[in-house]
């Protein structure tokens, strides 16, 4: 079953609820309108209702019954603001705070927060840290993560894969590392991915040698002593990966090598080019990234996105929410 038809069955009749804070932006709007016409979620959209709704009609789509909230006019705005500054811990002044609640990313945020939207998508105007920024003042990590990572689902006809990390973390150490490849075996699962988890490196079982891959065996230590129960390995080169025969002879006995589906990269640069390289060499879909570790679902989409990605990604956020 394709991904998406899966994971709109997941989510069917649970009323879930996706916040937009690039409400008037055309893409974003097309999708709203897909996901309300086919009662797959709720959207709620920010700004101002009639720039949204002229930007709607010079595009032909269909906005009703679909919510609108407009930061600067919100009738709870007031109790939004005391409990930012609650959550800040006198990291913020009430006058701090209602200043920053007027971007509509830290307003989107709190909605989240106070359990008024089970999810947020943005970034289709915004940079990463416009999205992720907020996120980790106000929502921050879930109980057991000390960082958050940025996942792509691949997915070309029955091929679906899982990398991480391509959009957030520059370089981590070791036993970052080794937390990250775990956060994304264990959303894979929500994507009907059964985790193989390979730690890439320019390396395989030490056939080079160098702190990268050093770094990149410690790495792998880490996260199989974090989940014992999914299999993880490397140092792995991706061909050795990737590809069964050329697995069996580099990494032979591995329970991963020649048959992963989850792909963890050494650093930020690697994992960017690799998923790019992906999607437009090999034709996948690139949906994400997801930001996995974070108490409550955000996602960040890219600027490049169209209608269709914003569409997928706020399928795949609304089934974090679960």
């Amino acid at each position: 079953m394709d991904l998406f038809d899966s994971l709109k069955q997941k989510i069917d009749g649970k009323n879930l609820t996706v916040v937009f804070p690039e409400g008037d932006e055309p893409r974003i709007l097309e999708a709203a309108s897909k996901l309300n016409s086919e009662n797959i979620l709720k959207p709620i959209l920010l700004g101002d209702e009639t720039e949204i709704k002229n930007v709607a009609a010079d595009n032909s789509l269909d906005l009703a019954d679909i919510q609108i909230i407009n930061p600067k006019t919100y009738s709870e705005f007031e109790d939004m603001v005391n409990a930012f500054v609650e959550r800040r811990k006198g990291k913020n002044t009430k006058e701090q705070a209602e200043k920053m609640l007027e971007d509509n990313n830290y307003f989107g945020t709190m909605l989240v927060y106070l359990d008024k939207a089970d999810g947020m998508v943005s970034g289709s105007v915004h940079s990463t840290g416009d999205t992720v920024r907020p996120a980790l003042q106000i929502v921050k990590t879930a109980p057991g993560n000390s960082r958050i990572s940025g996942a792509f689902v691949l997915q070309k006809g029955d091929e679906r894969y899982l990398f991480s990390d391509c959009a957030i973390n520059i370089n981590p150490n070791a036993q970052e590392l080794g937390e990250i490849a775990v956060q994304a075996a264990k959303s894979a699962k929500l994507f009907d991915i059964d985790p193989k988890v390979a730690m890439l490196s320019f390396s395989t079982k030490g056939s080079a040698k160098s702190d990268e891959v050093t770094k990149v065996a410690e790495a792998t230590k880490v996260a199989q002593e974090l989940a014992p129960e999914i299999p993880i390995d490397g140092e792995l080169q991706f061909d050795a990966a990737f590809v069964p025969s050329v697995g069996k002879q580099k990494a032979p006995g591995s329970k991963v090598a020649g048959n992963a589906n989850v792909f963890v990269f050494p650093e930020l640069e690697a994992g960017n080019i690799g998923y790019k390289i992906a999607q437009r060499f090999g034709g996948f879909d690139a949906v994400g990234p997801i930001l996995l570790g974070l108490d409550k679902p955000i996602s960040d989409l890219s600027r490049g996105c169209n209608a269709d990605d914003v569409y997928k990604l706020s399928i795949l956020t609304a089934a974090l929410a679960l």
